[in-house]
């Protein structure tokens, strides 16, 4: 059974899905008895760094007037990012938009990159996604103290509430507050753990029963396999939208 589960299989014989999201060492390091080993994580997360970096650095290189294909796709990110700042935060948000532009395009290619067979899917680990979302709300709520002062504690007192409700209220609104980035976290991680789970899986189905009944979880892996690059764009579209919804309560303190 041991070694079976080191193969990536379970005591049936057939691949354990789970075993797609197994941390790898491959480069072991200790910092003060920390463990800041290179791991498989850490590899792709640069690799997608490397693969964005590059595709918007050649895309954009020629600045053509008539743009390419690698323009024209890059211009297109340009603009979906920018106006979803505009309509979710206004123009005061467009100071942020390397930010938003960075997030967006750094989630979008971890979970594209995580579609290809034998890759990594960095985003199917809680520890990446709240580290992603931890940034946004610590950075959303100096934001908001740095815009506002003291007062932005005011967005936490629901305005019209009756004086006897509001101190229950404002308890509400502050554990509402505080559960934004596990919130956004578990989304993003719970999509693409689950999807890439069920993919494992029906692959497995489709190898165990051979040429005679494969063909059956093979005909549903093909739209699904669709369905998972859409869910893909979708968790990268959300993860960035609500930021932006985040920081335009930090700026114009709507509630």
């Amino acid at each position: 059974m041991a070694s079976a589960a080191g193969d990536g299989h379970g005591g049936s014989g057939l691949p354990d899905p789970m075993h797609q999201f197994e941390i790898k060492r491959l480069v072991p390091l200790e910092i003060f008895d920390i463990d800041a080993s290179f791991t498989n994580a850490s590899l792709f997360m640069v690799l997608v760094v490397v693969i964005v970096g590059l595709f918007l650095f050649l895309s954009v290189k020629s600045r053509s007037l008539v743009p390419g294909r690698m323009q024209s796709v890059a211009e297109i990110m340009y603009e979906f990012v920018a106006n979803m700042i505009r309509d979710n935060v206004g123009t005061a948000g467009m100071k942020f938009f390397p930010f938003v532009f960075t997030l967006f395009m750094f989630v979008l290619g971890c979970n594209m990159i995580g579609m290809v067979p034998y890759s990594f899917t960095v985003t199917s680990h809680i520890i990446v996604t709240f580290a992603l979302a931890a940034v946004v709300f610590i950075g959303v709520t100096i934001i908001g103290f740095v815009k506002h002062g003291i007062g932005f504690v005011k967005f936490f007192v629901p305005s019209g509430v009756p004086a006897p409700l509001l101190p229950l209220l404002v308890v509400i609104e502050i554990i509402s507050y505080l559960t934004r980035p596990i919130s956004l976290s578990v989304r993003l991680f719970a999509n693409m753990m689950a999807g890439h789970t069920m993919l494992k899986v029906f692959g497995a189905f489709v190898v165990a029963l051979g040429a005679l009944g494969g063909w059956a979880p093979l005909l549903f892996m093909i739209p699904f396999t669709g369905l998972e690059f859409l869910v893909a764009f979708l968790q990268a579209y959300v993860f960035a939208i609500l930021t932006c919804i985040y920081l335009n309560d930090a700026l114009h303190m709507h509630h």
